[in-house]
């Protein structure tokens, strides 16, 4: 018998059924981690693929599988077990399966019409990037960031081989119609065909100077297309090996600019879609090589595509976190799927406690209704990405600073924006209100902090003496004092009003991305990057005690309203809670599968909100 190079998990004592009494409740509150009370967007989109009856569609996305009606667009189920996000998925010829490859090392069969996990297959040292089954669904292929491809029995889960021979992480994989022969398409530039039943290198196929991105057979396997980095499709003879047409996507005097993610030929095998970074589907004719038409709607690059078995639609997935259905024929716009959110970078609640800000990577910021879950509105104006956001002390104004190195200030009931204050010559890090709701400080990555008048949007004064980014801010119950951390790993205590520098705390280690004074302002807590949060006295500076659970970096840290217990989230994916009187670590929130950069208490404390890089926002108990 083969040697088992993994662990299979067969779950026998949790059957989810997904009834239509289930359906009909929210999946925000589906597959919720322990403590969680609801889930806010989707996670943002990894790759799309259709069942082969077409009566269903599949999203990996950064926090599982999601499951839709291919004709309602509703949801069905959302598959959860991987511990990081999901890159890679692919039905089994007759759809009663679904495998999914993860972040985690991972491979994970699963029951389609139930969400049951038959299988984990591990082996993959790293990152598994690509599955693909074999036509008769006998065999699945996986490529992964350790180089390799490896070929797994689907019955049994034995591996059944490796293929080594790539010197970069293995992008994409797929099976020749007839099962004998396997593609796969590297970041090290190479497309090779493999001998399925042996295992032996049948051919390599060379010429793209960048990435090989996805490559896909044509209906009779002679024919592979290959989409690259290097903004070309190449169309290759699988017989000899050599190249048949070379389609330019973008290409200007100053060299290739637009990456083709994807390329996926239709049911007919006449036409073939590509999905590239400038945002714009185009469809070519495989014989001649022409450009079909062009499918414009999307704000960001296009990373997925997947045909409907009857070819009539055609489904896109894009860096702007919508799934849109297109009529293939035509061009036209079938529909915007949208719930699935990119990275968020920073949160906060409203002093009621009823809403809550998200900022994303998408540019924009969110305003969510905290019991239900959904969205109020959106609020446009930045030009990159929102990295933090701070409600004013009467919850009328919301502050957001960006990577554009602007801040805005909103109102937070009607989401106009009020102005925008500049100053900044690089991206804003961090915010922090005065208790009165008329000062507001700064911190940035041009190594200062600047203090505004709220209601002018006049810069006051600029507090320099940072070599590098200043990553937090914090002012205290009084006004008094502000507390900063930096690049640098010191901590800097400062006068408000006069702007002196008092004194410089160099205990951290590593980097210091969160500061946060407690509530009735004696003492601050600070997380770093040296996997550690510290507590300290306000006045004296004195280190009171130091807390260890994180096993990588503190990205942010945040005091109960009681000043009791101070939440953390780091860079192992987890919040902590602790007793701030003892240090004692009170309890572990497991849920997120990428890193928390943001938490926070409502203002009653009954609940904790986490922004995490996978896309969602969690509330928890």
């Amino acid at each position: 018998m083969k040697n088992k190079l993994f662990s299979i998990v067969i779950t026998l004592c949790l059957t989810l059924t997904f009834t239509p009494s289930i359906l009909a409740q929210d999946s925000s509150k589906w597959s919720l981690p322990e403590g969680a009370k609801i889930r806010i967007g989707k996670g943002d989109i990894r790759e799309i693929k259709y069942s082969p009856d077409g009566t269903k569609f599949a999203v990996a996305s950064s926090i599982g599988v999601w499951i839709y009606d291919a004709q309602t667009a509703e949801e069905l189920h959302l598959f959860t077990g991987h511990t990081n996000l999901v890159s890679s998925i692919s039905f089994s010829p007759d759809g009663s399966m679904l495998a999914s490859g993860g972040h985690d090392n991972t491979i994970r069969l699963w029951k389609v019409n139930t969400g049951r996990l038959l299988y984990t297959l591990r082996g993959h040292r790293h990152g598994v990037l690509s599955v693909s089954f074999s036509p008769d669904g006998s065999m699945l292929a996986s490529g992964g960031n350790d180089d390799f491809i490896r070929l797994w029995d689907v019955i049994t889960g034995d591996l059944i081989h490796t293929l080594r021979g790539h010197t970069n992480a293995v992008l994409s994989v797929s099976f020749s119609p007839d099962g004998n022969m396997l593609a796969s398409g590297s970041r090290d530039n190479i497309i090779r065909l493999w001998e399925v039943n042996t295992g032996d290198l049948h051919d390599t196929l060379r010429g793209h100077r960048h990435g090989v991105l996805s490559v896909s057979f044509s209906h009779d396997g002679s024919i592979l297309a290959s989409g690259s980095a290097d903004s070309s499709i190449r169309l290759w003879d699988v017989n000899t090996g050599d190249l048949i047409r070379r389609i330019w996507v973008h290409k200007t005097l100053f060299g290739d600019k637009e990456q083709v993610s994807s390329v996926s030929f239709s049911p007919d095998f006449r036409t073939l879609a590509s999905g590239s970074s400038d945002s714009i589907i185009r469809l070519w004719q495989v014989i001649t090589g022409d450009l079909i038409r062009t499918f414009e709607g999307h704000t960001d690059r296009v990373r997925c595509l997947s045909f409907s078995p009857d070819g009539n639609t055609l489904a896109s997935g894009s860096w702007d976190s919508t799934i849109r259905l297109w009529n293939a024929n035509t061009g036209t716009q079938i529909r915007t799927l949208e719930g699935h959110t990119d990275q968020v970078c920073s949160m906060a609640f409203s002093l009621d406690g009823s809403t809550f800000a998200s900022g994303s990577k998408d540019n924009n910021i969110h305003l969510w209704n905290v019991g239900t879950g959904k969205q109020i509105r959106t609020l446009e104006g930045h030009t990159d990405r929102v990295r933090c956001l701070s409600f004013s002390p009467d919850g009328n104004i919301l502050a957001s600073g960006s990577w554009d190195s602007t801040i805005r200030l909103w109102n937070a009931n009607t989401g106009t924006q009020i102005r925008t204050l500049e100053g900044h010559t690089n991206s804003v890090w961090c915010l922090s209100f005065s208790p009165d709701g008329s000062l507001l400080a700064s911190g940035s990555a041009d190594d200062t902090i600047r203090l505004w008048n709220v209601n002018t949007g006049k810069h006051l004064r600029t507090l320099d003496g940072y070599p590098a980014d200043v990553y937090s801010v914090s002012i205290s119950s009084d006004g008094s004092t502000l507390v900063s951390g930096g690049w640098d790993s010191t901590i800097r205590i400062w006068n408000v009003k006069t702007g002196r520098h008092i004194r410089t705390l160099k205990e951290h280690k590593d980097q210091v991305f969160s500061v946060s004074i407690s509530p009735d302002g004696s003492i601050f807590a600070s997380g770093s990057a040296d996997n550690t949060i510290r507590l300290w006295n306000v006045n004296t500076g004195e280190h009171l005690r130091t807390l260890w659970g994180h096993r990588d970096d503190v990205f942010s840290v945040s005091f109960s309203t009681d000043g009791k217990t101070l939440v953390s989230g780091g860079n192992d994916n987890t919040l902590r809670l602790w007793n701030v009187n003892t240090g004692e670590l009170i309890r572990t929130l497991s849920g997120h599968t990428s890193w928390v950069k943001s938490v926070s208490f409502s203002p009653d404390g009954s609940t904790i909100g986490s922004g995490s890089l996978d896309g969602t926002v969690i509330l928890w108990r």
